[in-house]
């Protein structure tokens, strides 16, 4: 990959490179590929080590193939006219962003920034159309991969529409199966960052969770949530 393509990876290039076939092995989009499959995907892939902040990516630059998390997490967002910014995902160790604007020949219309210090392997778009031209297989996958993500967005945008802040948080908590954890979890990134990819401001985000806590339903210690009143908490989800 150009110098062009892995912006912000100052300071990291010194560590020695990974062994892009074993992580691409233990990706669900390439498990059932044969090790000749995945050395030809290799030789189209380079990793990005990225420190915390750094930008993947902005909006409008060209899209010359896709990104997979090997560690870390990226954020996907975009910035309003007002200049209020909207995250539309984070994305986490053994998933994977770009792949529809990799296919529609489209720039990027979001902005790609780490989370925390990430290692990202980016598979280029030449190597993929002639992997998915030799395996059909492969593309079913790629387009199971696509659906769930548009039927993810479908979801966001009918929680949005339909549900309350409050049954937007409870949602979130519940979701990260941490009654079968004893009720514990950790929140996967900042509150701020949460909120925004709730649809909420960071101030409405923290009062409902003051007020979840106020009823008894959890207690809330900087990230980490318990969840004391199951019950309550999903009669509330509606």
């Amino acid at each position: 990959m150009e110098d062009r393509d892995r912006p912000a990876a100052e300071g990291k290039d010194k560590k020695a490179p990974i062994k892009v076939q074993a992580f691409l092995a233990q990706l669900p989009l390439f498990q059932a590929m044969t090790a000749p499959e995945l050395d030809r995907l290799a030789r189209g892939a380079s990793e990005v080590h990225l420190a915390r902040g750094a930008t993947v990516f902005q909006c409008g630059d060209p899209c010359r193939g896709f990104h997979l998390v090997i560690y870390g997490q990226v954020k996907l967002a975009f910035v309003s006219a007002s200049g209020a910014e909207k995250v539309l995902e984070v994305i986490g160790p053994g998933h994977s962003f770009g792949e529809a604007l990799m296919f529609m020949g489209k720039p990027y219309i979001v902005t790609a920034q780490a989370l925390s210090d990430s290692l990202l392997v980016h598979v280029d778009k030449a190597s993929v159309l002639d992997e998915l031209s030799r395996e059909p297989a492969f593309a079913c996958k790629m387009l199971a991969g696509l659906s769930r993500r548009i039927h993810g967005l479908v979801c966001d945008l009918e929680s949005y529409s339909l549900r309350s802040g409050t049954q937007r948080v409870i949602g979130y908590l519940l979701q990260d199966e941490a009654p079968a954890r004893g009720g514990r979890m950790r929140l996967a990134t900042s509150k701020s960052v949460l909120a925004s990819r709730l649809n909420l401001t960071p101030e409405h985000f923290s009062r409902i969770l003051s007020d979840l806590s106020g009823q008894g339903m959890i207690a809330v210690s900087g990230r980490n949530v318990t969840i004391l009143d199951l019950e309550r908490l999903r009669q509330y989800a509606g």
